[in-house]
């Protein structure tokens, strides 16, 4: 390799870049320090090798494939980066072991907040910061995310929509996706979402759109993913659980923050756009609170119910009543 890593981000790119050039059993390596590189911290050589199903000199090999020393220094760039985050995760996990029970309930509180914690504790500021100015400025917003995904990507799109002008959810129509790529075009942002198994479709439009110059965000759940590798910003998801499928939480958790955060940066133009939504709303009784009251029959226990509304004083139909009794006294 002609760049020697001095980080885990540089170690990071090298490896998304090189995955699918790599063979059988050194992309096992790669896959091991992209999705788990807390765990890679601490792990030994020989720990490694049995998790990536290798021999422990394979690890040797792929460290000075990369212009490592060894696999030590593999194991020095994931503590310089990840340390802090590993211990505060460790912790939580040490302190579950000694919480767990054998109830549903139990087990999905507690995978669903070490979600939370990985989840935000992998998110880099920068490219935190980075996203929120993206989703704020651009001229359209445009989100994608199939099957499994796609309630994701329905709220990460309602939610946009309500702060910010030009948002819409592509693919949300079946056999429409390839029109909606007719209208993304430079200036525009795309946000795709997908974890494993990743749907083809979502990757194959990820790469239309940055080959076409639009900004891309992937929420994916490894850095393996090949969203990861194709996307301009990408945040990592954790999505473990006891579910059937795998849990969206942590997903839900970061598209509302990042919602929030884009709606802080626009400031007053989000205000214009909530005022405008809350009016629109009223305007057209959407919610129950302000819907008007449609005429039925009244129940009978109610106060009152078995008056007839007409018979009531100085009602129209009181007056007419009046008014034919009068006109049938002789």
């Amino acid at each position: 390799m002609a760049d020697v890593p001095q980080t885990y981000a540089e170690l990071r790119v090298l490896l998304q870049q090189q995955l699918p050039k790599l063979a059988a059993g050194q992309q096992r390596i790669a896959k091991v320090l992209l999705d788990d590189p807390e765990g890679t911290a601490f792990r030994t050589i020989a720990e490694t090798a049995r998790v990536a199903e290798v021999h422990e000199s394979s690890l040797v090999r792929f460290a000075t494939l990369f212009g490592l020393s060894g696999y030590p220094a593999l194991v020095g760039l994931c503590r310089q980066q990840l340390a802090s985050d590993a211990q505060l995760v460790r912790r939580l996990e040490h302190a579950q072991q000694h919480t767990a029970t054998g109830e549903l309930f139990s087990a999905v509180v507690e995978h669903d907040s070490r979600n939370l914690t990985r989840t935000f504790a992998r998110i880099d500021h920068a490219a935190w910061e980075r996203a929120v100015e993206l989703l704020a400025d651009a001229a359209s917003v445009h989100v994608l995310g199939l099957r499994k995904c796609f309630s994701v990507a329905h709220l990460a799109s309602y939610l946009l929509h309500m702060v910010r002008p030009r948002v819409r959810q592509i693919g949300a129509v079946p056999g429409l996706l390839v029109d909606d790529l007719r209208d993304i075009g430079p200036g525009d942002v795309l946000v795709v979402v997908g974890i494993r198994r990743y749907t083809a479709d979502t990757v194959r439009v990820l790469d239309h759109a940055r080959r076409g110059g639009v900004q891309t965000i992937a929420l994916t759940d490894d850095p393996s993913s090949p969203l990861a590798a194709a996307a301009d910003i990408a945040f990592y998801v954790e999505t473990g659980g006891v579910t059937i499928l795998r849990s969206l939480s942590a997903f839900t958790s970061v598209t509302q923050a990042l919602t929030t955060a884009v709606a802080v940066r626009r400031g007053t133009s989000t205000r214009a756009e909530l005022l405008t939504d809350e009016s629109l709303l009223d305007a057209f009784g959407v919610y129950a609170e302000s819907a008007p009251v449609l005429p039925g029959p009244v129940p009978a226990d109610l106060p009152g119910a078995r008056e007839n509304p007409s018979d009531r004083p100085g009602s129209r139909g009181s007056r007419r009543a009046a008014s034919g009794r009068k006109r049938a006294q002789p």
